[in-house]
């Protein structure tokens, strides 16, 4: 078993309440400090293990809803925030984000849960631009990973891809990009803003802008990969909203699945992140899926 000094526990990164079978955790990564979330609390191993990425402007929050439900399920389930994003290590410099780099982070943080819960394989998720990460990462060592899921996440960038928001964040290099979005809130004490503003809020002032701006750039890379991840064999799971139109088109995501041999899903009465509009249903959907591919190693 792995020495606890690798993973820790942590404290809550703002003041949104934390679901009571879910714990802050730090995970001691080679490029340092990234804070984790882990459900179901105090248990490890369980039916199987999952790691979950969170997308751009995003952070490990993004799944205290669908962590608490699989944590019921029985499921060991770990996000961790990105480096440059909320309370993890931010690193200075916009090389410090390119795609060898954060996908580096999810294997690195591969490696240590499978030491840290004893699984032999672990089930990777990722959403939207953590589907970018998550699919770097396991064609970096395919052998870590149980699975692959794409949440609400496609299989290559276009030309200027969110090019009018980078140059906002150049152009602006002491706001954030909540403050940017809501300037007539911009000032407001956190006593005038709900909570989940307030959480929004501190995020952004939180976020490193070379990171946003680091994702910015590999959003926009046009390699795609799909060829590569389907000759990895393993199995394989695209979906989104039925009414995600934030992202990739959603003819590309299912033309992606088709191509992967994946399972395709669509949560109805949701957006780009289904974890949030609809964590029951997504929820169900992933522990159907993780179950069959446990099936299948």
């Amino acid at each position: 078993m792995i020495s606890h000094h690798v993973v820790d526990r942590g404290v809550p990164f703002g003041e949104l309440p934390l679901p009571e079978n879910i714990e802050p955790m730090v995970i001691h990564a080679p490029v340092g400090d990234l804070t984790a979330l882990h459900a179901p609390k105090g248990v490890r191993g369980a039916r199987g293990v999952a790691m979950m990425i969170p997308g751009f402007t995003g952070s490990k929050e993004d799944f205290y809803q669908i962590s608490s439900i699989l944590g019921e399920d029985g499921w060991d389930v770990w996000s961790y925030s990105q480096r440059g994003q909320a309370d993890s290590v931010a690193p200075r410099g916009r090389t410090a984000y390119d795609r060898r780099a954060t996908a580096g982070d999810a294997v690195d943080v591969a490696r240590i849960l499978i030491e840290h819960t004893g699984a032999k394989r672990i089930h990777l998720l990722g959403h939207s631009f953590g589907g970018v990460v998550a699919q770097a990462a396991l064609l970096a060592d395919p052998d870590l990973f149980a699975s692959l899921t794409l949440m609400s996440s496609g299989p290559h960038g276009w030309p200027g891809r969110k090019v009018d928001l980078r140059q906002r964040l150049l152009d602006h290099p002491g706001g954030d990009l909540w403050r940017l979005d809501n300037p007539d809130r911009a000032s407001l004490p956190d006593e005038e803003l709900n909570p989940q503003d307030r959480f929004q809020r501190l995020r952004a002032e939180r976020t490193s802008r070379d990171q946003l701006i680091g994702a910015i750039d590999q959003l926009a890379d046009l390699h795609d990969r799909t060829e590569q991840l389907a000759a990895t064999g393993l199995p394989m799971m695209v979906f989104h909203g039925e009414h995600d139109d934030f992202s990739w088109p959603q003819d590309w995501q299912a033309r992606m699945a088709r191509l992967l041999g994946a399972r395709y899903e669509v949560v109805a009465d949701a957006g780009h992140c289904p974890n949030i509009d609809r964590p029951e249903e997504t929820a169900a959907l992933l522990d159907d899926f993780w179950a069959s591919a446990q099936d299948k190693r």
